[in-house]
């Protein structure tokens, strides 16, 4: 797993090159957040079970066809695995919002998850919206908890949901 710092480094490096304005300016943006990321993510980790059971509660009222006979979530086994995942996502998230860069949502959560999906017959549609409102939920109590998130809270969510809508099977 890279964070900003790395990645930036090495794109650089790759291409032989020194530190421009671009670079500089992006590191200190990266700097000037580190300590609300910290911030966010404690407040992710203090409560990440509530949050996980809001976020499926939430789900299913917009979308209860998935809890009834039938549905996707249906079953205990099939509603534990739901929030299974959420928790995953919710995890990577925070790794990822420390970070400041997605690599980590590529190499642990997104690299096949989609085929995984749809050969087991878990809808992409409602995985994107329980991300979302994951996302709200967080956003939420980091604002609650007097932090400042705007500016980077929001990019782990919208890249997994992203990610997942738009992969190419």
């Amino acid at each position: 797993m890279r964070d900003a710092v790395a990645t930036l480094i090495k794109s650089y490096d790759t291409t032989g090159r020194y530190f421009d304005r671009a670079a500089v300016d992006a590191l200190a943006s990266y700097f000037a957040t580190g300590a609300g990321r910290v911030k966010a993510a404690t407040v992710v980790n203090a409560d990440a079970a509530a949050i996980v059971r809001e976020t499926g509660t939430r789900l299913f009222s917009v979308l209860p066809e998935l809890i009834q006979p039938g549905g996707n979530a249906y079953t205990t086994r099939r509603y534990a695995a739901c929030l299974r995942d959420l928790d995953y996502y919710l995890r990577y998230a925070t790794y990822a919002l420390v970070a400041g860069d997605t690599d980590v949502l590529d190499e642990r959560v997104l690299e096949g998850l989609r085929e995984t999906y749809n050969s087991l017959g878990v809808p992409i549609g409602p995985t994107v919206q329980g991300i979302q409102i994951m996302k709200e939920i967080v956003q939420e109590k980091v604002a609650a908890a007097g932090i400042d998130g705007s500016g980077f809270l929001a990019q782990p969510f919208d890249y997994m949901s992203r990610q997942i809508s738009e992969q190419n099977i």
